[in-house]
């Protein structure tokens, strides 16, 4: 299986790009990783909200497969504790899922068709977080996951 999280707009915060390389450099070890960054939209301040998610979606459409399992991280979406989440992720695996998208919106969430086209939401809480900061929370997730998985040390109960 091969996992793609797929984010809007780039991470400028040294701290939090130092972070993510960390967790995906061990996330190397269990699973074929990649990330797929699509550039902010220009010019947004004469574009409503509605426009501007439509403006998203094309993009992240233009990153999709038909065959792509896809899960949103979203507010509304379902919350797992870490070990839920590593079940699920395995889950998906034992389903023989090839690719694994998850995809981290913009500013003002998906548009309606991003939401009718996702397999999934998933929730990391019911806390707000910065676009940037979700990047970093959710690269270390996948990666306890894996460490759940296969008996590690690294999470602990």
């Amino acid at each position: 299986m091969k996992i793609t999280l797929i984010q809007l707009g780039k991470t400028e915060d040294n701290y939090i790009i130092d972070g993510v390389e960390k967790y995906e450099k061990r996330l190397k070890h269990y699973v074929n990783f990649s990330t797929i960054t699509i550039p902010a939209l220009k010019n947004t301040k004469n574009l409503t909200a509605e426009e501007q998610k439509k403006k998203e979606a094309d993009l992240i459409f233009k990153q999709l497969t038909n065959t792509d399992f896809v899960i949103l991280l979203d507010e509304k979406g379902k919350e797992f504790s870490s070990v839920q989440f590593a079940d699920h992720i395995n889950k998906q695996m034992n389903r023989a899922v090839q690719n694994l998208v998850f995809i981290i919106g913009g500013p003002y969430g998906f548009d309606t068709k991003v939401y009718e086209r996702a397999n999934e939401k998933i929730s990391l809480s019911k806390m707000t977080f910065s676009h940037q900061m979700v990047r970093l929370f959710f690269v270390e997730q996948i990666y306890r996951a894996f460490t759940i998985l296969k008996g590690e040390p690294y999470h602990h109960e």
